[in-house]
């Protein structure tokens, strides 16, 4: 792929920008310093997950800071729950069962383990704005942070991202702000229990983010004592 503007913008991260190139497909560009090789391990992963029954896009291929895969059509979780806020527990449900998809796949050899042991596919970024629902169903994205570890501990970063990150739109701050409380505590009821100790770690974790806004960490910090 050239530097070039390759398609129409759908959307753009911290890291990366996603554009239409047509034929049903959508090519992610990173605009950040990041290797080759790590891009190209984000594919794998994907494919990896997806070839163990994972709803992932289909890759279709990799170059330098390119990925080039399947387009993922359809509101995201998080605009869902904008439009219909008393569906906010049923979609937590629905969260806690992909988390439980996700970890029932082995991790790749040499995958990074933030967490010590456990050899669970663990996507550690996995919140309702990372799932897309098509009309086929759910499509898992955002896969560069991907890890080894175990299950709860993808729980726990969910929950440490979910309950403390600031909820993006149009929604009056108090209706938000309900609306979290509740999605989180939905969310933990209906996933795997985690340990105290996995909730410290993912709050560490989470804090040494270099992503992570400064609004964020200081909320983190205020609410946990951190």
């Amino acid at each position: 792929m050239t530097a070039d503007i390759p398609g129409r913008l759908l959307g753009h991260g911290r890291n990366a920008d996603v554009y239409d190139i047509g034929g049903g497909q959508v090519l992610r560009r990173y605009r950040d310093s990041r290797p080759p090789a790590a891009v190209a391990r984000e594919a794998e992963v994907m494919r990896h997950a997806r070839g163990h029954g994972v709803p992932v896009p289909e890759v279709f291929g990799v170059t330098g800071m390119d990925i080039v895969m399947e387009r993922a059509a359809g509101p995201t979780m998080l605009d869902l729950m904008a439009r219909r806020p008393w569906a906010v527990r049923g979609h937590a449900r629905h969260l806690a069962s992909l988390h439980a998809v996700v970890h029932a796949v082995p991790a790749m050899a040499g995958m990074r383990t933030p967490f010590g042991d456990g050899t669970a596919l663990l996507h550690m970024d996995l919140h309702p704005q990372n799932v897309i629902l098509t009309a086929d169903g759910p499509m898992i994205i955002d896969w560069e942070g991907a890890a080894s570890g175990p299950g709860p501990a993808d729980i726990a970063m969910t929950w440490v991202i979910v309950a403390f990150s600031e909820v993006p739109g149009t929604l009056a701050k108090a209706v938000a702000s309900a609306m979290q409380g509740m999605f989180t505590r939905s969310f933990l009821r209906a996933a795997e229990p985690v340990p105290p100790s996995l909730l410290d770690a993912a709050i560490a974790h989470r804090l040494r983010d270099r992503n992570v806004l400064p609004v964020e960490a200081d909320r983190i910090r205020r609410r946990t004592g951190r």
